[in-house]
């Protein structure tokens, strides 16, 4: 059976990318070995979402008094939580499985490896072996939860965000370790449902990847909600011997000990490289990642990557729009190279947080001299009204020519709100014309635009 594009992989890199082939007039075919969506539909974004938005009502029910309602007593079943969240994922999956008929792609269902002479072999069930072929095949095999030598996961005491998405009951205690956005969601979610919770992180800063002010002031609000945080700190091993887990932790101070039900590993992601026909086909990797062109062509001709098996941003928007870059390549239309520096990151919890290009200190590094504005949601009427005023904006320009460096978000529903700063950049849109653009009140966006004027010494409600 011979295509002219065969996708392996469908989660937000490999189904987008078959579909926009299929678009193009591409025959089609996707493999894969689980569930349509891969993870970020069916493990990753989409169901965390959903528990933490039960969690935000939980949490809305025994604050009503704060919105002048009756006291509510909120309680749950932490297993119909739990089974909202799947009903969530399937039904997306199951969005996925009518999109592929939809532009007439072919499902092959089963595990696929790469062979020389553009040719897949798909392993059914069964154990039965069919051979493919097609013009060119494009990997986008995802990744995994990273597991580190001192912290094997057993899926029992010490799991990933996988098991963690599906525990039959809901722990007492838990340690996090990792607070990157997986590691902040899931402490998030656990603490606002009553589990009492331990963040344990390498780095001086959680969120790591943030403007410094981003991060200690999401420190400060977990804090604030009752999430115990270590900083500069590591688990250097662990003992499930007894009924829970013990993480023995190197601090500054010395070791310590921490007690809890269970412990989530949350240190990163491994790319899906294993297995899947690389070293026979020839294809080159380095660190754990497939080398690839601009184009995402491997090093061998007819062969592509994309998603987070690439040294890129791991990220189901970037996954999608390499795969969506790569076929309009391949079908020889003009194509832009895809900006990583105006990549947006969103970070779920609560407050959420979202940015989009460099952090303050990045800026300065660069040798830009800058002009930095800030806008708290204190000062903003309809985070107000909302009863959601933790957080800020914070803008950064390049002090001479006006470009917007860097926007960087704290505070409730940032991460719809941080497109406006994407689009702007890619425009090339500077402060003043940020400032210039009336935006609609009373929204929280126009603290973005409150947050420009500050920048410029003009701000109205500061």
């Amino acid at each position: 059976m011979n295509y002219d594009i065969i996708v392996i992989g469908s989660g937000p890199g490999g189904y987008v990318t078959a579909i926009r082939a299929a678009q193009l007039g591409f025959k089609t075919a996707i493999i894969e070995k689980e569930n349509l969506g891969g993870i970020c539909l069916n493990w990753g974004c989409i169901p965390t979402k959903a528990l933490l938005k039960s969690a935000q009502v939980f949490h809305y029910i025994n604050h009503a008094e704060d919105y002048g309602l009756n006291k509510m007593e909120g309680s749950f079943e932490f297993p119909n939580v739990i089974q909202r969240s799947r009903g969530v994922a399937n039904k997306m999956s199951k969005g996925i499985e009518f999109l592929m008929k939809k532009n007439k792609i072919d499902v092959i269902l089963g595990t696929a490896k790469v062979q020389k002479g553009k040719k897949v072999s798909v392993t059914d069930n069964d154990g039965k072996v069919t051979e493919y072929s097609a013009n060119h095949i494009i990997i986008a095999t995802g990744a995994r939860s990273r597991e580190l030598p001192n912290l094997p996961q057993d899926g029992k005491k010490v799991i990933g965000y996988r098991q963690a998405l599906s525990l039959p009951e809901q722990p007492k205690s838990m340690i996090v370790v990792g607070s990157g956005a997986i590691g902040v969601e899931f402490a998030d979610f656990y603490n606002t449902m009553g589990t009492k919770v331990t963040v344990v992180e390498f780095m001086p800063n959680i969120v790591p990847v943030e403007d410094e002010e981003i991060s200690k002031h999401l420190e400060k609000s977990l804090k604030k909600s009752g999430i115990e945080i270590m900083t500069n700190a590591s688990v250097e091993s662990v003992d499930t011997s007894g009924e829970g887990v013990k993480a023995n932790v190197k601090t500054a101070k010395g070791n310590i000990t921490l007690e809890a039900d269970i412990l989530l590993s949350a240190v990163g992601i491994a790319a899906n490289i294993e297995n899947i026909g690389l070293e026979e086909v020839g294809i080159q990797t380095d660190k754990g990642r497939v080398l690839v062109n601009e184009w995402y062509e491997t090093s061998v001709p007819g062969y592509y990557a994309i998603g987070d098996i690439i040294p890129t941003q791991a990220l189901a928007h970037v996954a999608s729009a390499e795969g969506i870059t790569c076929v309009e390549k391949i079908k020889g239309m003009h194509v832009e190279k895809i900006d990583y520096g105006n990549i947006p990151g969103c970070t779920y919890c609560h407050p959420e947080v979202a940015s989009v290009g460099l952090t303050e200190k990045q800026a300065k590094e660069k040798g830009y001299e800058i002009k930095v504005g800030k806008f708290p949601l204190s000062a903003s009427g309809k985070a107000t009204a909302n009863g959601n005023t933790d957080g800020f904006i914070k803008v950064i320009f390049d002090a001479k020519y006006g470009e917007w460096l860097g926007c960087h978000m704290i505070g409730e529903g940032v991460t719809d709100m941080v497109a406006e700063a994407v689009v702007a950049r890619k425009l090339e849109t500077t402060g003043h014309e940020i400032i210039k653009s009336i935006h609609p009140h009373p929204t929280v966006s126009e603290a973005i635009m409150e947050a420009a004027a500050a920048a410029y010494g003009e701000v109205i409600h500061i």
